[in-house]
């Protein structure tokens, strides 16, 4: 009974651990370069003209901690918007379209390519405690 028990939980511990995206790591970082003039991510981040990016997985959009967001971005979040992987790469694709009226200046990763790597990235740097 103890031995079911005990897979059973790690069958449940396993499932609640999400799935890190199909893209690669490095390149998304390479992606990541045309979003750090405004965006800081991973250990020692700082809120920079954009919020900085650790821990946006799971957090309600305009939750970032001593940021002031636009009305648009903080209404998203006061609606239900929370980042997902596919919220994420759903905005980066068209973030006027996504959010009207937010201040965020990118047009848009058009590429699905870059998108996949660039959620990689944020995946894995995102989770890097900030000062």
């Amino acid at each position: 009974m103890r031995k079911t028990i005990t897979i059973a939980a790690a069958m449940l511990t396993a499932s609640a651990i999400p799935a890190l995206s199909e893209g690669d790591v490095a390149k998304g970082e390479a992606v990541f370069k045309r979003c750090s003039a405004c965006h800081a991510i991973g250990e020692g981040a700082k809120n920079r003209v954009g919020p900085q990016l650790n821990g946006i997985l799971g957090r309600a959009a305009g939750g970032a901690p001593d940021y002031n967001y636009s009305g648009a971005m903080k209404k998203a979040g006061e609606d239900g918007l929370v980042w997902t992987p596919e919220e994420l790469r759903d905005f980066l694709s068209a973030p006027k379209k996504k959010i009207p009226g937010n201040k965020m200046a990118l047009a848009g990763i058009s590429k699905p390519e870059d998108l996949d790597n660039l959620i990689a990235y944020i995946e894995s740097a995102a989770s890097k405690p900030a000062e």
